[in-house]
């Protein structure tokens, strides 16, 4: 057991943390970029997903066990993705950043950490399931589309993952560093 003298000491032992100028407005700003960055992304996979649902009934793809499963797992990973993105909005929405600084502060750092778990491990899964449907689709596609049509979707698509890699990888490197900022 410690004495009080041993408390006492290590009580005026402890850091000061310092409270940057401007401060409270810097964290407001961060906080509606973050959720207006998010709103975009959502709004961006569910017109996606809507697309892909229109084209679903649209092929009438229930017909077709291949384009089935192909179009289920490009939808379905899509909304995954949006639900992750809502529950992350939900969370963030929930700290209140007029609580300490030290806890609003761990917050913080706690929902940057379950943001890279998602962006490291979940969305390269969420990306790998629908290249997974889309390359169902491919037979599909050849058989039912002229030569010219068909090489355009296929290289396209890879045009279009790259470009999607490069975003997704750029939002990544952009959160991960204001996780770094507030782990210093």
């Amino acid at each position: 057991m410690k004495t009080f003298k041993d408390l006492q000491t290590q009580w005026k032992n402890q850091e000061e943390v310092q409270v940057p100028e401007n401060g409270a407005e810097r964290i407001m700003t961060t906080l509606t970029d973050i959720k207006r960055k998010q709103r975009l992304t959502n709004g961006i996979l569910l017109t996606t997903a809507v697309v892909l649902i229109c084209f679903f009934f649209y092929v009438s793809a229930f017909k077709f066990q291949t384009v089935l499963i192909g179009l289920l797992l490009m939808i379905g990973s899509l909304f995954f993705r949006i639900v992750l993105e809502l529950l992350s909005l939900k969370k963030l929405r929930s700290m209140d950043p007029l609580n300490r600084a030290v806890e609003y502060k761990r917050q913080m750092i706690r929902y940057y950490d379950r943001r890279r778990i998602i962006h490291l491990v979940i969305t390269p899964l969420i990306i790998l399931t629908y290249c997974v449907g889309f390359w169902l689709l491919l037979p599909a596609f050849n058989s039912s589309l002229s030569a010219g049509f068909y090489q355009y979707i296929v290289w396209s698509s890879v045009v279009v993952l790259l470009i999607l890699g490069f975003f997704i990888g750029r939002q990544i490197q952009e959160e991960l560093k204001v996780l770094r900022g507030l782990k210093e």
